[in-house]
């Protein structure tokens, strides 16, 4: 079964990581690093991304004949998605263990993360009972 583990924060959250202390920051970007390298050495890694700063972004419409209009640059919001990771696992509890995993990335000071990562099974198709 394959799954998404999304990294949500909020704006307050962002600019607070910009700030931290060069040591931390680089600190977490290996835990990164070396933990998407252990995904993929234990099979399960599918993809992985971080995505542009949330300022960035833009909503996307479509007009009255299908083209786009786009709302500006992301209207405030209390949480944005930062990045994401695809596995495919056999069970949805080895998603939830990898995804704590992800949680406890490296924060200031040499003290364990809990960054919220949600969890979502990736879908091929409609599920049975939507066709029937």
């Amino acid at each position: 079964m394959k799954y998404i583990l999304m990294m949500h924060g909020t704006k307050a959250d962002w600019e607070a990581f910009t700030k931290w202390p060069k040591e931390d920051l680089q600190r977490n970007i290996a835990f990164m690093r070396a933990f998407s390298q252990e995904l993929k050495e234990s099979g399960v890694f599918v993809a992985t991304e971080g995505l542009a700063f949330p300022e960035q972004a833009k909503i996307v419409r479509a007009g009255k004949d299908g083209e786009p209009i786009t709302d500006g640059v992301f209207p405030e919001s209390k949480e944005f998605l930062a990045g994401y990771w695809i596995i495919d696992v056999e069970s949805p509890e080895q998603a939830y263990k990898i995804a704590a995993r992800a949680s406890g990335a490296p924060a200031p000071a040499g003290t364990i993360g809990s960054m919220p990562i949600e969890v979502r099974q990736v879908m091929s198709e409609a599920p049975e009972d939507m066709l029937q």
